[in-house]
């Protein structure tokens, strides 16, 4: 770590170089159960204390919750002498696995999946393409396969989404008033997490998520809710398949997983499914017009480097993919403090 008398652009360079440690002890702390278990005391507790029930090293346990105070995920207060460890609010939000926002699944998908093939991000620069080979020995052409490569990983990338959408679904579904369309289909809607937001914001609706057949049937075994009447499923490849009748086909953190040529073979047959006067509702984080901001979406289409074969666009691209496929009237909506924006467009 850098001297607080050193260079002044040196502590960014430093904040910079060892942003990972910061990510690996949000991860370490979330997978080891610390803030769940801050969470079910009915006190603050020592590191003795949490230690003892992680089961894990006093010395090592007590190193990582300093860290997290440092970093606002967890708060202290000194009795006789001995440093007493709390949830903050940010924790007790996002962190602890049994509350509605909890962040957790996602974070552990983050560690387990992501992590590995960022740390290929130089190699995907040189070739232009996911680093699953590398990561996890899949091909980079088998996108599927490697991002459920066991009924395990698929759960947690579907719990993630739960996670994603849990905070920010409602915020992105509000951006257009969506009453108009009555039947809904939701393209790669993994367990049906946000068409379940839809049927809650618009009681008039029903929505069929289609997706591909083993996460269909992930569905079913693991995400049934009290939706299921007004949410079905429908297993298919929406590159193949014929898509179900809808007025309205969701995209929600699809498009930016293809090339602009598979986006426009997907609009092109979204088009001709859609009945006259329905529309296409596209749901990505959405760069600046120039490419250059904000920095988590460029972040977010690094991601998609190492991870997929697309790419997070720019408001004007979403709108010429859905233009080109025959699409008119495209209005983009980015939703304040939420990391989604939307773009309607209809037919």
């Amino acid at each position: 770590m850098s001297s607080p008398e050193g260079p002044p652009n040196l502590g960014l360079l430093d904040q910079y170089s060892q942003g990972f440690m910061v990510s690996q002890v949000l991860f370490a702390a979330s997978e080891l159960g610390v803030f769940d278990v801050l969470a079910e005391a009915p006190g603050p507790l020592g590191s003795d204390a949490v230690a003892a029930r992680l089961g894990t090293s006093a010395r090592g346990t007590e190193m990582l919750l300093d860290v997290c105070v440092s970093l606002k995920l967890l708060q202290t207060e000194v009795r006789g002498g001995k440093a007493l460890y709390d949830n903050t609010e940010l924790s007790s939000d996002y962190l602890v696995r049994s509350r509605p926002r909890s962040q957790h699944n996602m974070l552990l998908y983050l560690a387990r999946t992501t992590y590995l093939c960022w740390a290929h991000l130089a190699q995907a620069v040189r070739e232009g393409k996911n680093q699953y080979l590398k990561a996890f020995g899949v091909p980079s052409d088998q996108l599927f396969t490697a991002i459920y490569r066991s009924e395990g990983e698929r759960l947690l990338f579907m719990r993630a989404l739960q996670d994603v959408w849990s905070v920010q679904g409602s915020s992105v579904l509000s951006a257009f008033d969506l009453s108009p369309f009555p039947l809904i289909c939701d393209l790669g809607g993994c367990s049906g997490a946000l068409a379940k937001e839809c049927v809650a914001l618009y009681p008039g609706c029903r929505v069929t998520v289609f997706d591909i057949p083993p996460v269909v049937q992930t569905a079913k075994r693991h995400f049934l809710s009290p939706e299921e009447g007004r949410v079905g499923f429908q297993e298919g490849d929406f590159f193949e398949d014929p898509l179900p009748e809808a007025d309205l086909y969701i995209l929600a953190r699809v498009l930016h997983d293809w090339t602009d040529e598979k986006c426009s073979q997907l609009l092109a047959r979204i088009h001709q499914a859609c009945k006259p006067g329905g529309g296409a509702l596209v749901i990505e984080s959405l760069l600046d017009a120039d490419g250059r901001g904000p920095l988590t979406t460029q972040l977010y289409s690094l991601n998609m480097l190492v991870q997929t074969e697309g790419r997070e666009r720019t408001p004007a691209q979403y709108r010429a993919l859905l233009a080109a496929a025959g699409f008119a009237d495209a209005q983009c909506r980015r939703t304040p403090g939420a990391t989604y924006g939307a773009i309607l467009a209809r037919k």
